[in-house]
């Protein structure tokens, strides 16, 4: 036998009910697990990046450093480079305070520095292979593959 409670606040016009129900609860997390997911693959891009910039940043301050070496010298610097952390000088001349180190400084992310004395390279891999200051043809000596990493290189100007 079924009750009625015609004062009851659950048969009120004015009763709303309180809560979600499970499907409206799965959307939100749907929504909310797809934006994390673009966030985060956008982020983890955007370090690669950073650090894609900062090399690049690098290999031209060594740039300069070798072009005041060469101006004073008559050649460029002997290779190899002094360990990265050390300085580029000769004499009371410092031409580089502090040779930079690649962010991630292992493997094969170091700075690779070549000479002939007239002419140089300076060489790093880059961790985005879409980098559009990338080396046309991948330089597979120092980055292997092409498909995690792709080589940048600069020379003499």
């Amino acid at each position: 036998m079924k009750r009625y409670f015609p004062f009851s606040i659950f048969h009120s016009p004015f009763f709303t009910r309180k809560g979600f129900t499970l499907i409206e609860l799965l959307i939100v997390l749907t929504i909310v697990g797809t934006l994390a997911t673009f966030i985060t693959v956008n982020f983890l891009g955007a370090r690669t990046r950073t650090r894609d910039a900062q090399r690049k940043s690098d290999l031209q301050q060594l740039r300069s450093a070798f072009e005041l070496y060469r101006a004073d010298q008559g050649a460029y610097p002997n290779a190899p480079l002094p360990a990265c952390g050390g300085s580029l000088a000769v004499g009371a001349s410092v031409y580089i305070q502090k040779i930079p180190c690649d962010p991630v400084n292992t493997g094969q992310f170091i700075y690779r520095y070549t000479t002939t004395g007239a002419t140089y390279n300076l060489v790093t891999c880059l961790e985005n292979v879409n980098d559009t200051q990338k080396d046309t043809a991948n330089n597979a000596t120092y980055c292997t593959g092409g498909t995690t990493n792709w080589s940048y290189t600069l020379t003499n100007p």
